[in-house]
């Protein structure tokens, strides 16, 4: 008889495929028992998930801690971020390095690491973001993805900061990644437009104010840009992925090229479901500013279709927090503005109120999109993203009948303010377990900072979603 470090009782699990009451035993971080009545030895540790539900811990494959950005760094760090997360019911995150100009990848990947090594509370990984094309990064690409990162990013705006990649630079980095089973991640917005409507709504913005942000990034300035993006992707063949995906358009472009065979995915994050362009009207508009922004009542109803019926695969926060003062360095310009929001730590109950709990999905559904997708898009999988016997015990036990009010001031985050401020949620985790430890009991952290490790991911050779 195996002895059980920890045991899950009396809950029912939810994964991506299937819906069953059983017990979850687990030794020595991962999964090893999945039964009904499982008998505990004496120093076994039990969690009681009588009526609630026991899920995979949710992913967030899009996060910036501690990020540089508009002359500040964002609020949370890794530590108190993955705090964050871990609140929220999420167990793993997928964070960025950028790669300077003129210097290797791997330089900004250990560079990162030493930033998050020793702090994170859960697990980690990172994407490679390329800003140099050049002979010798790609000679890295192999090397990178063998190091435990097969995923990029590219950025098609950003032309000041140096981070922009041009039509070639994308077009050549989807060529070679094809080759080792890498994938490529685009900001997709079209930068010359952009650029061009940033400087014209400059000329008043006095009289826009923070609307001016919205007015100088209209729909068409990311699904021009998708589009594009997908285009090289069919000709080259290579594996794409669109990131924060904001405007309805640009979800019937994936649409369009998956029927086509395009080996295309997309994200898109609960700022662009759940709200639209008038908060930048209100007084704390500025509060609001992402790039790229929050878009219309129509964008959001067309992302909730491509989430419903799989033309969007995941969903992640672009979480990057900057707090009241920190947004306050706008003085009026809307150029000026961190761009950014909280995120990590309410996604998955609000996907599940939002989501599960007005008709939209099953649950089931909602594990596909906010943990078994992104495990398989991302190479973590079945390791992550799942219930089984062997994967990690990466587990939250969430209250279906929890009621609570969405306020900063309730929240992990550094953040003194919430997009979701007042919003009123029926469901939310309990209890998080990260690799057979719990770090979250009863909405207190009770983790440790330095838990979490370096995830390795592989590489996707083939991948059917």
């Amino acid at each position: 008889m195996v002895k059980l470090d920890l045991l899950i009782k009396n809950g029912t699990i939810i994964t991506a495929t299937d819906t069953l009451h059983a017990d979850v035993g687990i030794k020595d971080e991962k999964v090893v028992k999945i039964a009904e009545n499982l008998e505990a030895n004496s120093d076994t540790r039990i969690v009681d998930a009588r009526d609630m539900y026991v899920f995979p811990g949710a992913i967030d494959v899009h996060v910036h801690f501690q990020l540089p950005f508009g002359g500040t760094i964002s609020a949370d760090d890794f530590e108190n971020g993955t705090k964050a997360a871990a609140m929220g019911g999420v167990t793993t995150v997928l964070d960025f390095a950028i790669q300077q100009k003129g210097h290797p990848i791997l330089e900004a990947v250990k560079a990162r690491r030493k930033e998050a090594d020793g702090k994170v509370c859960i697990d980690y990984g990172l994407h490679a973001a390329i800003t140099d094309w050049n002979p010798q990064t790609q000679a890295e690409i192999k090397q990178v993805i063998d190091y435990g990162i097969p995923t990029f990013k590219m950025f098609m705006i950003y032309k000041e900061q140096g981070w922009m990649a041009d039509d070639g630079m994308l077009f050549q980095a989807l060529e070679e990644t094809k080759k080792f089973g890498g994938m490529i991640g685009v900001h997709a917005e079209s930068v010359d437009i952009l650029d061009m409507l940033i400087d014209r709504y400059a000329q008043e913005k006095e009289k826009w104010g923070a609307y001016a942000h919205t007015l100088s990034r209209p729909d068409y300035t990311e699904s021009e840009a998708v589009q594009r993006a997908i285009k090289w992707a069919e000709v080259t063949g290579g594996r794409l992925y669109i990131v924060h995906m904001s405007a309805g358009e640009s979800a019937q472009y994936v649409h369009d090229a998956r029927a086509r065979g395009v080996h295309v995915y997309a994200e898109t994050c609960p700022q662009y479901l759940l709200l639209d362009d008038s908060v930048f009207k209100g007084d704390n508009g500025h509060l609001y500013a992402t790039c790229p922004q929050i878009k219309k009542k129509k964008d959001g109803t067309r992302l909730w279709q491509g989430l419903i019926n799989g033309e969007i695969q995941v969903v992640a926060t672009d979480t990057c927090t900057f707090d009241t003062k920190q947004k306050a360095m706008w003085k009026g310009d809307f150029r000026k503005i961190p761009f950014g929001l909280p995120g990590v730590e309410t996604m998955f109950p609000l996907l599940y109120t939002e989501g599960v709990g007005k008709g939209r999905f099953s649950l089931t559904h909602l594990i596909r999109l906010a943990s078994t997708n992104p495990a398989k898009i991302f190479g973590m999988y079945p390791q992550k993203g799942e219930i089984a016997v062997g994967s990690d015990a990466d587990l939250v036990v969430f209250d279906p009948e929890k009621k609570l009010t969405l306020r900063a001031k309730d929240l992990q985050t550094n953040c003194d303010w919430s997009p979701f401020e007042g919003w009123k949620l029926k469901g939310y985790p309990h209890t998080t377990i990260s690799r057979g430890k719990i770090v979250v009991a009863d909405g207190k952290f009770v983790g440790e900072c330095g838990y979490g490790q370096f995830l390795k991911r592989q590489a996707v050779k083939e991948l059917d979603i």
